[in-house]
């Protein structure tokens, strides 16, 4: 089965940098786009950013542009998100999410990881 597990998470202060990395297995990840989401305390998950199977062809929310950069590893199976200028408002608990479709409410547990929380705090 699909088994994603994030790592890099930690506390950073204002204007700070995290890289994030989700280890993927069991499924072929050169097969499939993926995605990074996000959920904020007493918040929704919200989507962050998203790149092909190819890795050449990053999408980002609004939010995030300019500040995060996707990429991946398809030798070593593993996705990132790194986080510069990070702001307080990026304080969340981040998911790698299998593919790059957009879920209104929640993604489904069964493609994305346990998380690795987020903190940016002075």
């Amino acid at each position: 089965q699909v088994q994603l597990v994030e790592s890099g998470g930690g506390l950073v202060q204002p204007g700070g940098s995290l890289r994030l990395s989700c280890a993927a297995s069991g499924f072929s990840f050169v097969s499939y786009g993926m995605t990074w989401v996000r959920q904020a305390p007493g918040k929704g998950l919200e989507w962050v950013s998203s790149i092909n199977s190819g890795g050449d062809r990053p999408l980002y929310a609004d939010v995030v542009k300019g500040r995060f950069t996707i990429s991946r590893d398809n030798a070593k199976n593993t996705l990132y998100l790194q986080m510069n200028s990070l702001k307080p408002e990026d304080t969340a608990l981040y998911y790698c999410v299998q593919g790059t479709r957009r879920y209104t409410g929640n993604y489904p547990e069964s493609i994305r990881g346990q998380g690795t929380q987020v903190t940016v705090s002075s």
